[in-house]
């Protein structure tokens, strides 16, 4: 079936995923076929950009935590003069556009030269986290809650969030781009009043092959991020419900730390 909705001279922000191109969704497969260019964050592989077009301009402009290679405005102004000289336009983020992906900043920018965008929905980081550790991100009678948080903090300012209200029992937390933060994520939670003996899970490079699964206890979380490099994309998970399951590890390499 022919589809109408990337005309030329338009913008389609796509989710990449976590990495894996199965987990593609397969209009984000399409869109990413159709483009003439394709402006891609840094956290997105080259196994996703291999579905591009023979002819389309794969262009980084490699956004990673703490280290963008163009600033926000820089990479509004590609999007709109790309799609302003006819170009179909992907922007292609890893995990979902809508969170932590600056989504309304580039979502306003085409509207204000009157471009026409759109947004494709990808699987998320945490999603694919719990996945690959066998658990999941709630839990009937124990995590009724869910919330997502980014430890990325401007350079030279503290992590402010409310502490207090993440340190609530019953609820899930993830933490994304949270190695460089874990020592205090797990400080100002137990100062909050959750306990040192929650449940935590560190996986890195989810969905890829060098996955790695690391368990332990909120109180060793700074140890559990030791090993883990500073370019890795590393997802936090504290609760209940992401307590190692019974039976033991999944197919991944798992580590299991005590401290």
């Amino acid at each position: 079936m022919p589809h109408d909705d990337f005309p030329p001279a338009s913008v389609w922000l796509v989710g990449a995923g976590p990495g894996d191109p199965e987990l593609l969704t397969r209009k984000a497969a399409r869109l990413i076929a159709t483009a003439d260019v394709i402006y891609y964050d840094a956290l997105v592989g080259p196994a996703v950009l291999e579905l591009a077009a023979a002819g389309a301009e794969c262009i980084s402009v490699g956004k990673r935590s703490g280290r963008h290679s163009k600033d926000q405005a820089s990479i509004d102004a590609l999007i709109v003069a790309a799609a302003l000289a006819g170009q179909r336009v992907v922007r292609l983020k890893g995990g979902d556009p809508a969170i932590f992906g600056r989504t309304a900043e580039e979502v306003a920018a085409c509207r204000a030269a009157g471009v026409a965008v759109r947004i494709c929905p990808g699987i998320t980081a945490a999603s694919a986290a719990v996945a690959a550790a066998g658990t999941a991100l709630t839990l009937r009678g124990q995590a009724r809650r869910l919330t997502f948080v980014t430890a990325h903090a401007r350079a030279g300012e503290p992590l402010d969030l409310d502490w207090a209200g993440l340190a609530t029992e019953g609820a899930t937390l993830a933490v994304y781009m949270g190695r460089a933060a874990a020592a205090t994520v797990a400080q100002q939670l137990v100062a909050a009043g959750r306990s040192a003996d929650t449940p935590v899970t560190v996986v890195v490079n989810a969905s890829l092959p060098g996955e790695r699964i690391i368990r332990g206890r909120l109180s060793s979380l700074a140890f559990l991020v030791e090993t883990i490099g500073e370019r890795d994309p590393t997802m936090l998970l504290v609760g209940e419900a992401v307590r190692a399951p019974a039976g033991g590890a999944t197919h991944r390499a798992v580590a299991a730390v005590q401290a």
